[in-house]
């Protein structure tokens, strides 16, 4: 069965951080559930070979297990972990990083044919989503990791199978979202733009109108489409990137609540701490403790 073979090579191949010798692709072992952690999802194909994970990006959440997959076409703040893990049967993830420049030459491709542009006010599809997995794909990921076992062959036959991979990933469930991370032009990409600028600029008074004109939209399309790809308003964004950027300040600087505070935008550190708290589930004093002490 591919998944068996699967799981053995993520097995045979992990490591304490997640790289292989194939630039972009990932494997991962977890022994065990963990606590929620936050991070930035990456633009990334996630494939579940045993066990069960868990996202949370605004009002969304994510469940994906065994032959699914979850794709991000967006770097977006998220808060993951593995729901189902063990010694006994730990949770093996396959990933790639999903790179705009391979998806655009596909999508060029005179062999490819016509698919939806989704220009300008279209409605933009979500920044990340779940599906099954098909066999092509395991199969696929399958034949990608067993390069690693015969290191000759990597380096003419890995490009193949990414492409491969992405071929599958452009035609399959979630290609609408997929295809769009490789177009310049399409609604995703320009909602990026706003991605990228708040990510930039968090500590910064934000205007949603000059977020709109940078996007190239109407204000109204903009909302809409920014909405449908981060599950959040700008707004509600850019807190998220302010507690995130906080966090990892208090690592440093775990006596200077009030100092991280104004650094990443807040005027006020009592509602720095309460919006912190409501986030991550503790008083940043409290965490700012606990991380420098698991460090």
């Amino acid at each position: 069965m591919l998944l068996d073979e699967l799981r053995a090579l993520i097995t045979r191949h992990a490591r304490e951080h997640e790289t292989t010798a194939i630039d972009g692709v990932l494997v991962s072992v977890a022994e065990e559930p963990a606590a929620p952690t936050t991070s930035t999802s990456g633009t990334v194909l996630a494939l579940i070979a045993q066990g069960a994970k868990r996202l949370v990006l605004g009002d969304r959440v994510l469940d994906y297990r065994a032959g699914q997959y979850l794709v991000a076409s967006v770097d977006l703040p998220v808060t993951g972990q593995f729901t189902e893990a063990s010694p006994s049967e730990p949770a093996l993830g396959f990933g790639l990083t999903l790179r705009p420049s391979v998806i655009a030459e596909l999508l060029l491709d005179p062999a490819a044919g016509r698919f939806p542009r989704g220009h300008g006010a279209a409605a933009a599809p979500p920044g990340i989503a779940v599906s099954n997995a098909s066999f092509e794909l395991i199969d696929a990921a399958v034949r990608m990791l067993r390069l690693l076992d015969r290191p000759r062959d990597l380096p003419m036959l890995a490009p193949m199978i990414e492409r491969e991979i992405l071929w599958l990933l452009i035609t399959g469930d979630q290609g609408a979202t997929v295809r769009q991370l490789g177009l310049a032009d399409s609604s995703l990409t320009h909602v990026s733009r706003a991605v990228r600028w708040i990510r930039d600029h968090y500590a910064e008074t934000i205007r949603v109108d000059d977020l709109a004109r940078l996007s190239q939209m109407s204000s109204s399309a903009f909302h809409r489409s920014f909405h449908a790809v981060t599950s959040m308003s700008p707004i509600q964004f850019q807190k998220q990137i302010r507690l995130h950027e906080a966090r990892l300040l208090l690592v440093v600087r775990p006596d200077d609540i009030a100092g991280v505070a104004y650094a990443v935008g807040y005027d006020s550190p009592s509602q720095f701490s309460r919006e912190y708290r409501r986030h991550f589930g503790t008083p940043p004093s409290h965490d700012a403790t606990r991380l420098r002490t698991s460090i």
